[in-house]
């Protein structure tokens, strides 16, 4: 695949997942569309179901009503003129004449002639219009007779009723002649009505499908109006959790969308301003510290003088040392050496704070460099040593010193010996896991190993360390683009394992200036009364 199909493809993906994101059931933009489509549908629905009852019932008894109009008027004028026990040839003419009314529906008369039998006559001869085409319940209230009385005047009435044959609305109606004669009943297709109300559903029902696209438009529109300052205040506050404060909305209108963007506008100008105004007391922080440091040392130089000269005097054999003050010399030479340490430490730690440490890289064969450290430290009785000869990785030196005599030193002095340290090679990284045989580290002080000046127990706040010691091997390991990670061991004790890149990435000078090495410094917590690094 050429670069600039691969490129097409991820527009095309990307415009998708842009579309996906758009149109998510947990879209608000979604929701809008479905409400203001519900909202559409129920409406048009509901205008359109009583615009077409409202519109049936019309048409349907504006017809029925001419109908039977012109039904009764033809019983009286045409069935009414017929003598009483008529014949079946005059109820057949008189049913024709009827049928050709300007209704053109079909009639049967029904009577009994002279010699007591009953004779129909229908408007479409035999095989036209007949009784059984007649509702049997229509045809017994048409021939029941009624109680003539003060609200009633006449024995009978006109009855009609609607059915459906063969999928095809037909009005049914029958009456009697007042007075004696024939039955007359009549069926009109209602089939014309019944196609104009087809076509008048058809018609609302393309009215409420343009109604819901309407509508579904109109949200859309919508739904941009309000979403878009939504989206704009979204990416100002993405923008202001990757730390350009600076940002701010713009303010248009005065509706609550404007009010919002106002507020705001004040929380990241209050938010630019407390964190501009931490920064500053960050920094003077740190520059105090350096400058506490450096101070310092100019007197510290001259007590590590005075103090070497009284050490000396109590490894000799001259006996000129009083007895009595022997113990505070001793105090005051270790008491000395610990504050020169933390001054150092200290010093390295504004230099990680204030991002000028740096690499000087060399190739370095980890077997020899691990045991040059415990060489230099007396530590060959103590520490047992896994590693291969020929194992080389770009590093540091100076600063993967200061990170193994921390880790080693700080498991000699809690976890006790055998001090195991390992060493394999993993893709591109190198593993060196340094293992003690104490009590392991506590539960509840594991995430806090590498916390500066961390004391698992505030009972004994004093140790022989600065409390800086993992804190700044963990430092040296990031600056590498490595880790330290701390854990106990199934079978006992405590095991730190750090990890770095065979190739560091990130070469550079170091100021050669106050870049001792802090030596042994290495506390770790082990009980109660314990301190911790970070």
């Amino acid at each position: 695949m050429t670069r600039g199909h691969q490129g097409g493809g991820r527009g095309w993906t990307a415009a998708r997942k842009g579309v996906w994101s758009r149109l998510r059931f947990t879209s608000l933009r979604l929701r809008l569309v479905v409400v203001f489509g519900l909202v559409a549908l129920t409406a048009a629905v509901s205008a359109s179901g009583i615009a077409y009852w409202l519109n049936r019932e019309a048409v349907l008894t504006r017809a029925q009503d001419a109908v039977l109009r012109d039904f009764e008027q033809e019983m009286q004028n045409r069935a009414g003129a017929l003598p009483e026990r008529p014949t079946q040839d005059e109820l057949q003419h008189t049913a024709g004449q009827m049928a050709g009314s300007d209704q053109r529906f079909s009639v049967l008369l029904v009577a009994t002639d002279a010699d007591g039998r009953t004779v129909y006559g229908s408007s479409g001869g035999l095989n036209g219009f007949s009784l059984r085409d007649v509702p049997a319940s229509l045809r017994t209230a048409v021939n029941r007779t009624q109680k003539v009385d003060a609200n009633n005047k006449h024995p009978y009435h006109l009855y009609w009723q609607r059915i459906v044959d063969h999928d095809t609305p037909y009005l049914v109606a029958g009456t009697r002649v007042i007075g004696g004669g024939p039955t007359g009943y009549m069926l009109k297709s209602l089939e014309p009505e019944a196609k104009d109300l087809n076509s008048l559903a058809w018609s609302l029902g393309i009215a409420t499908g343009l109604a819901l696209i309407g509508s579904a438009l109109l949200a859309q529109a919508a739904a941009t109006t309000v979403l878009k300052p939504v989206q704009r205040l979204g990416t100002a506050a993405r923008r202001l959790g990757e730390g350009k404060l600076d940002t701010r909305l713009r303010v248009s209108g005065t509706d609550e969308l404007a009010d919002l963007s106002v507020t705001f506008n004040s929380a990241a100008e209050a938010l630019e301003k407390r964190v501009a105004d931490m920064a500053a007391r960050d920094e003077a922080s740190r520059r105090f510290v350096a400058d506490m440091s450096h101070e310092l040392r100019t007197p510290l130089t001259a007590i590590t003088a005075v103090t070497e000269v009284l050490e000396e005097e109590l490894e000799a054999e001259t006996g000129s040392m009083d007895p009595m003050i022997e113990p505070a010399v001793r105090l005051v030479v270790s008491e000395t050496r610990r504050l020169n340490d933390l001054v150092e430490n200290l010093m390295e730690v504004t230099r990680f704070d204030a991002g000028t440490a740096r690499l000087v890289l060399d190739d370095v064969d980890i077997a020899d460099q691990i045991t040059a450290c415990i060489d230099a430290r007396a530590w060959l009785d103590a520490v047992e040593l896994d590693a291969e000869r020929g194992l080389h990785a770009r590093l540091d030196p100076r600063r993967l010193d200061v990170i193994l005599a921390n880790l080693i030193g700080n498991a000699l002095k809690h976890g006790g010996s055998p001090v195991r340290v390992s060493v394999r090679a993993d893709d591109d990284s190198l593993v060196i896991e340094v293992q003690d045989h104490g009590p392991g580290i506590p539960e509840d002080v594991l995430p806090h190993v590498f916390d500066r000046f961390y004391k698992a127990s505030a009972s004994r706040p004093r140790s022989e360390g600065s409390g800086l010691g993992l804190s700044i091997a963990l430092e040296n390991a990031h600056i590498h683009g490595g880790e330290i990670t701390a854990a106990n061991s199934p079978d006992s004790g405590a095991v730190f394992t750090l990890r770095l890149p065979r190739d560091s990435s990130e070469p550079g000078e170091e100021p050669a200036e106050g870049e001792q090495k802090p030596g042994e410094d290495a506390d770790r917590p082990r009980g109660e009364d314990s301190k911790g690094d970070a």
